[in-house]
């Protein structure tokens, strides 16, 4: 198998066994673009709707929807942008940073239960992917 196929088996790979973790674990409620989006300001830090619609990606009304959701819960607010005052951005509150750990928890509790299907040695090879995984996308 070249590399090329090597690559897109392994994103294939990662898109299922993310999808199949959400799908097992509780998300509080929260539907996937509303994670993305509490996600993406989480580490990205406070954003305008346009610049969520362009990272999620969505249409602009659609991050205007998700973000009046999330402030309607509680999990983001709007605050005055300091470079124009005429604009607003929205920023993750500490309810929104505790939802989306508890979702992570719950994914990563899923994900432990799975390794224990494995090898000690399959489950360490596994878990020790992670650093490079961030550091990937990290670099996009």
């Amino acid at each position: 198998m070249g590399t090329r196929d090597a690559a897109f088996d392994t994103v294939i790979a990662l898109h299922r066994l993310l999808r199949s973790l959400r799908r097992t674990s509780p998300t509080g409620g929260l539907q996937p673009t509303q994670l993305i989006v509490l996600s993406m300001l989480t580490e990205a830090g406070p954003g305008r709707v346009g610049m969520i619609a362009e990272r999620v990606p969505c249409s602009q009304p659609t991050a205007t929807a998700v973000v009046a959701e999330l402030e309607t819960l509680g999990l983001v607010r709007r605050e005055p942008d300091p470079t124009d005052g005429r604009a607003t951005r929205v920023a993750v509150t500490e309810e929104g940073t505790g939802a989306l750990r508890g979702v992570a928890h719950g994914e990563a509790e899923e994900l432990l239960r799975r390794l224990g299907s494995l090898s000690d040695d399959e489950a360490a090879r596994l878990l020790a992917v992670a650093p490079l995984l961030r550091r990937l996308a990290e670099a996009g």
